[in-house]
């Protein structure tokens, strides 16, 4: 049995990066479901923030002319949302995966944690599926748009995301280009490639830009491959935890009255 596929975005159910990513994964035999945000929802992250009326969060049925046998639906919500209910039945059978793109523009580096492209990606590894985020690098002021090229990057990568634990996350990028140098496992740039600035602040309004970082990427990190011509893959995790070892006293904690949290008692023989 093929597997069966959630196609979503953050960019909205009428961007052609969405479009292209569900005709690949359907091209490639994939059993294929589309729920992408109504509007816009950039930036937004794993946010599971919607609109609702009496608790309820409004989903509109939409078709595409040139996938006329795939169910698709436009939810009032973020993609980190439509992940989760999808999870829960919201859209049929849940998906084994997640693909999510493709994005307008790259998500590479840390700053990928704003990102509700590789937002969904994680909600979906974090709700029994794995997820797969996918952004084509077109730049400031791009020229043309090579969706294709990263709907196929995407979709190639599945038999072998398929392979992998339930859980797994994969962030992909893929440059603008009609064809590119291969597949390249990275690790995160310290940043990303793009930097936020404040263009307007007075007492009533904040405006942000976005503008290109001045410096070239660091070595071997997955903006300096990209920006080398190749696809670069990233896996992340859901969520982690990193040890800080604050409160230990060798092999004891510190009980909130100062002694030792060791319940203990009597000599060690």
């Amino acid at each position: 049995m093929m597997a069966r596929v959630l196609v979503t975005n953050d960019d909205g159910i009428d961007a052609p990066g969405l479009l292209a990513l569900a005709a690949a994964a359907v091209a490639a035999g994939y059993d294929v479901t589309i729920a992408a945000p109504a509007t816009q929802s950039s930036g937004s992250s794993a946010s599971i923030m919607a609109e609702d009326e009496d608790g309820r969060i409004a989903v509109d049925r939409r078709g595409f002319d040139e996938l006329p046998h795939v169910s698709a639906f436009a939810v009032h919500g973020g993609p980190g949302l439509i992940a989760m209910i999808a999870a829960r039945g919201a859209f049929g059978e849940p998906a084994d995966v997640v693909l999510s793109g493709a994005n307008h523009g790259a998500n590479v580096g840390r700053a990928i944690l704003h990102s509700g492209t590789v937002g969904a990606a994680l909600t979906a590894a974090l709700n029994g599926a794995r997820g797969l985020a996918v952004s084509l690098d077109v730049g400031m002021q791009p020229r043309e748009f090579h969706w294709e090229t990263a709907a196929e990057a995407a979709v190639g990568l599945l038999p072998q995301l398929l392979r992998l634990p339930v859980g797994t996350t994969l962030n992909v990028n893929v440059p603008n280009a009609g064809s590119h140098r291969g597949y390249m496992e990275t690790a995160l740039a310290p940043f990303g490639i793009v930097q936020t600035t404040l263009s307007e602040n007075d007492a009533q309004y904040i405006r942000l830009a976005v503008e290109d970082l001045p410096n070239r990427p660091e070595p071997g990190t997955d903006a300096a491959h990209l920006a080398d011509g190749w696809v670069t893959v990233t896996a992340v995790d859901p969520v982690a935890h990193t040890r800080l070892g604050l409160f230990d006293t060798g092999p004891e904690l510190i009980a909130r009255d100062g002694s030792s949290g060791d319940d203990s008692s009597g000599d060690e023989t």
